[in-house]
């Protein structure tokens, strides 16, 4: 929206004629150029800061939430999904120059001597039942279950090469800090079904190997009103800092307390017509409704004993991922638009097949148990589940080579990431890499291309969902990405 329309939806008659007397000439001047740039509708001052805004999407969504799995550090996907069995009878030789083809490395790799091939030790099979009989590690005994359910992209690409700019590429569709994140996009867009709980909320896991910094701009909101970041449950303690009220404080005496101040923030609105004033009131209240409906999301205890062991033994302790997949199916039941669950650890520079071992124990049976849970309660169909890491891993070992061990660097130029629910088309999987897992050979997928794919299961047509800010649109995808109509069903 241009900021001049922003002016008029925010404005009432009696505050249009207060400033037109203190500044006729400012007043129906604005008033004129706004003419020019098309109708306006005005909104009355009837409907709360505090209301759930629900917004029609663009056209019949197929998905109602998204609920976004980020491995960061980047997992392997020559030791998950990938499956190349000739790299067996290449063990150690060096990578060939008409594979590498002078593509760029990191700084990490770029000195070594030699790249020589590292196969994977896993044992892959191959489930059948599948329309096209996928390949998957033993390292996921129990997503291998769900696999009739899971869209695999092979050939997800990405230009980044360092996990920061990475990362925030997948969250933000830029490499650079600043641009609102995938989950502000969506809150933005489609607005809240609950008026008790946020939009957008972020669960976060720790992980076994090694963890790159997790920065709160991944689920900021940017130049977005700051209605739309996510909200970071905590898993010790209290879920949200200050969210309880203070000894000696009830919770008649907070309602008082924000009476009042919603007063002079009311006062202050009328005065400069700031928006983040609004942002703030609305915040104000959310907390307070949040009193409520966070400690009775987080309570497991009413989730009967057959679900909680389907997530495993983990599940009962705050904070794991088992744990967080569970909370983020009943923040999916709660009308929760965004949920993004991070699980930390994925960077295995070195000690690569221990590292994803203990990674992949962690998260297979509780993401499995999240679609199969999903499913039974029928609500797979409209959430969308999306699993990726920042980007992949070469198929040369960085440092040391042996038979039971490895470590892989950076590599974007080819990744595994996948789907399930939401209208995708379950079961299939999509593009193909060469024998060394190195470069794509079918049906190239970048960032925005999925960015588009994903908005448009929500109903959102990439190219409308954009906010007007420093002279120009701005959209999740940029100028970029384009829908992929072979990933739906």
């Amino acid at each position: 929206m241009h900021p001049l329309e922003e002016h008029y939806v925010d404005m009432t008659r009696r505050r249009f004629f207060g400033t037109c007397l203190r500044s006729m000439s400012g007043g129906l001047g604005a008033l004129a150029l706004g003419s020019l740039l098309g109708p306006v509708k005005a909104l009355a001052d009837t409907t709360p800061a505090t209301a759930p805004k629900l917004l029609a999407p663009h056209y019949a969504p197929r998905a109602r939430r998204i609920i976004y799995l980020h491995m960061e550090g980047a997992p392997s996907q020559i030791d998950l999904w990938d499956y190349k069995p000739e790299l067996r009878r290449r063990f150690n030789q060096d990578l060939p120059d008409s594979i590498r083809q002078g593509q760029r490395l990191t700084g990490m790799t770029s000195g070594q001597a030699r790249f020589p091939v590292a196969p994977s030790i896993f044992k892959f099979t191959r489930y059948a039942n599948r329309q096209d009989g996928v390949w998957i590690s033993e390292l996921m005994p129990h997503t291998a279950k769900v696999a009739d359910e899971i869209c695999f992209i092979h050939t997800m690409h990405t230009e980044a090469i360092n996990h920061e700019p990475g990362i925030t590429f997948f969250q933000t569709g830029h490499q650079q800090p600043g641009r609102p994140s995938f989950g502000a996009w969506v809150s933005y867009g489609l607005g809240s079904a609950n008026e008790n709980l946020p939009a957008f909320v972020v669960l976060i896991s720790q992980g076994f190997g090694n963890m790159q910094a997790l920065s709160a701009r991944f689920w900021g909101s940017g130049f977005l009103p700051s209605e739309h970041q996510g909200c970071k449950l905590r898993a010790g303690g209290d879920p949200v800092l200050y969210l309880k009220d203070p000894a000696g404080v009830n919770r008649a005496d907070r309602r008082r307390m924000l009476d009042l101040v919603g007063e002079l923030n009311d006062a202050e609105l009328k005065r400069t017509l700031d928006p983040e004033i609004r942002t703030r009131i609305a915040q104000y209240e959310m907390a307070y409704r949040m009193q409520m409906s966070v400690p009775e999301l987080t309570d497991f205890s009413d989730e009967d004993e057959e679900t909680l062991a389907m997530y495993g033994p983990n599940v009962s302790k705050p904070g794991s991922f088992a744990a967080n997949c569970l909370l983020a199916r009943r923040l999916a039941e709660r009308g929760v638009r965004f949920i993004q669950l991070y699980m930390r650890g994925w960077d295995a520079h070195n000690n690569l097949p221990k590292e994803i071992r203990d990674q992949s124990a962690a998260v297979d049976q509780p993401q499995a148990a999240l679609i199969k849970d999903l499913r039974r309660r029928g609500m797979l169909d409209d959430t969308l589940i999306f699993w990726a890491g920042e980007f992949g891993r070469t198929v040369y070992s960085q440092g040391t080579l042996t038979t039971e061990n490895y470590g892989r660097d950076h590599h974007p130029r080819c990744f595994t990431v996948w789907l399930a629910g939401g209208g995708i088309r379950p079961g299939i999987t999509y593009g193909k890499t060469d024998d060394y897992s190195y470069n794509i050979v079918d049906k190239p997928m970048d960032v925005h291309d999925l960015h588009a794919t994903m908005l448009h299961l929500l109903g959102l047509n990439h190219e409308r969902l954009s906010y007007f800010y420093q002279g120009r649109d701005f959209r999740l995808t940029d100028v970029f990405g384009k829908l992929v109509p072979d990933l739906l069903a």
